[in-house]
């Protein structure tokens, strides 16, 4: 992680967890998207929020994507 990185995001997200994390819905893999701080579920077409590093696998907390 560069130094940028930690200054932008004070609770970075470890990306080490997606080897551990599956879609709630589907239970398929997830895709790390560091602009939106989020977790994507293409099968499920949800992507799940992270929040102060803390990735919120709730369907309820997921917003709907194309």
């Amino acid at each position: 992680m560069t130094e940028d990185a930690t200054q932008t995001d004070p609770h970075p997200f470890d990306r080490r967890m997606l080897e551990a994390l599956v879609c709630p819905v589907t239970q398929s893999a997830l895709a790390y998207d560091a602009e939106r701080q989020e977790l994507v579920s293409r099968e499920a077409k949800l992507a799940f929020p992270i929040r102060g590093g803390i990735p919120i696998m709730l369907v309820s907390e997921a917003r709907e994507i194309d």
